[in-house]
């Protein structure tokens, strides 16, 4: 790459520099200016710094035009845009439920790593080499890490810590070995020169184990069963904030950038699941894969008696009913996979929201401990249910529409296909058997007697605040799908994908 090449790759990356020079600011100020403050202040002053660099983002990414290019190592369309825009809201809703933590005495740090971890996402939905995406990848997943076990005084979170990091490190060697097979394969490391190889030699058996190892790398980032082995104890062992930022943002930028992995850079080597007549693709890894994915999270997470946990196996089912958007691969579908995951971003990120403020009164996650909050604590116990019935999908909330319009979007991807369509029956009735898990969360709340032991439950104005406007946003996004899918079609379509 030329130096103008260089200059227009760092015109692009604003808003990532933006978020990195924010991070760095949040440790110096916090060292320098707020060094002798209280916790609560000093997490209150890294986060409204923190947030108001996410807020110069968003603005720079709105600002300026994008440049429409397909062929670079990063590339700059209306679609990324649009997701990293996601991102970083995401990323100011995980700040904001993170005032008031009392989890470590390292604010800055923790806020740094959030904000480096974000940078990692921005870069990776805007990646379109191999070595782009794995640099990206890597730096998200090394905030992670360490964010995970950021809870000093838990051994939980340091065990969560080493295991998330022993897995991550072995997803990464299947993707960096299959990244080696697609070069050797194709002699080139971005997406549209390894789709120009794979046209011309779409059953080659390297490219198939190439394949196969990207499907492993990923499936590890979205926690798709059977590579989910780390989610039910990072989800249990991480601070409550860091297992938000882990199940909403990370998920947005590793499903997206799946989908731009498989459906671009493997194009012509999709193959066929169908009942009839099955041809060697990734199609039918991934039908294995999604199938897999619903009915061990579904069945898994009916016995949890953690609620963490229980999110942990939903996040495993909710990974199988968004591959099906990937079997579809169209244009409708990648809109509805969008759609989807962020919805189920913004639920999952309330009910840790909740959970933070629960677990503090209880001292533990366990569903037990919920019983009664509905009279010790109405305006959550109401956010939660939405919360709840959102993730199982229930109308009018904005979880049924994404399962309608993703499993609607699939059906219309080959009418008459039979294995589409026993694959939509199964999700729905997946989703059924999640209906029982959550209304079980909900009976303990709205149901069961208080316990005898359990303290008052003083939730902060703040937190509430910021709980309602999550709970109002899935309501109002299920009532009014329009105002979020209306922008995704139009910047998929724009994109060309």
């Amino acid at each position: 790459m030329d130096v103008m090449g260089y200059g227009q790759l760092l015109e692009r990356a604003w808003p990532e520099i933006i978020v990195v020079l924010t991070a760095f600011v949040v440790v110096a100020c916090d060292l320098v200016a707020f060094r002798r403050a209280t916790a609560g202040a000093r997490f209150g002053a890294a986060v409204a710094i923190g947030a108001a660099g996410c807020v110069g983002a968003v603005w720079k990414l709105m600002a300026s035009a994008p440049v429409m290019n397909q062929t670079s190592m990063m590339v700059d369309t209306p679609l990324t845009r649009l997701v990293q825009a996601g991102l970083l809201v995401l990323t100011i809703v995980v700040l904001l439920l993170s005032v008031g933590a009392q989890f470590t005495e390292h604010v800055g740090e923790f806020v740094l790593l959030v904000l480096l971890g974000t940078a990692g996402m921005l870069f990776l939905v805007a990646a379109q080499d191999l070595l782009a995406i794995f640099i990206s990848l890597e730096l998200l997943s090394l905030s992670l890490y360490i964010l995970t076990g950021f809870d000093k005084a838990s051994p939980r979170s340091a065990e969560a810590s080493l295991k998330y990091f022993l897995f991550g490190g072995m997803s990464a060697a299947f993707l960096l070995f299959g990244f080696s097979l697609l070069y050797g394969f194709s002699h080139s490391t971005t997406l549209s020169g390894i789709a120009m190889a794979v046209h011309e030699q779409p059953h080659n058996p390297i490219l198939m184990v190439a394949m196969v190892m990207a499907v492993v790398g990923f499936g590890f980032k979205i926690a798709a069963a059977p590579f989910h082995f780390w989610a039910p104890d990072v989800y249990q062992g991480a601070p409550v904030q860091s297992a938000a930022f882990i199940a909403s943002g990370s998920k947005v930028a590793s499903f997206f950038i799946f989908f731009q992995v498989m459906v671009l850079g493997f194009a012509g080597a999709e193959g066929s699941a169908s009942l009839t007549r099955m041809t060697s693709g990734w199609v039918p890894i991934l039908v294995l894969v999604s199938c897999a994915s619903m009915l061990l999270g579904n069945l898994a997470a009916i016995a949890q008696m953690s609620l963490r946990r229980l999110m942990a196996y939903s996040a495993v089912a909710h990974a199988g009913y968004m591959l099906l958007g990937y079997v579809a691969h169209t244009e409708r579908s990648l809109a509805a996979l969008l759609y989807y995951v962020v919805t189920y971003s913004l639920a999952t990120l309330g009910v840790f929201g909740v959970l933070a403020v629960t677990e503090k009164a209880n001292g533990d996650d366990s569903i037990s401990g919920l019983s009664g909050l509905s009279r010790r604590a109405p305006f959550l116990s109401f956010c939660l249910a939405i919360f709840l019935l959102s993730l199982a999908g229930i109308p009018p909330l904005s979880g049924f529409f994404a399962k309608f319009l993703l499993f609607t979007s699939v059906l219309a991807a080959a009418p008459g296909s039979m294995l589409l369509l026993w694959l939509v029956v199964l999700a729905i009735g997946m989703s059924a058997v999640s209906l029982f898990y959550y209304l079980r969360v909900l009976k303990r709340v709205y149901v069961a007697d208080v316990e005898a032991q359990a303290a008052p439950l003083r939730a902060p104005v703040f937190g509430q605040v910021v709980i309602g406007f999550l709970a109002a946003s899935v309501a109002l996004l299920g009532c009014a799908p329009d105002l979020l899918l209306n922008a995704l079609v139009g910047v998929v379509r724009a994109s060309g994908l």
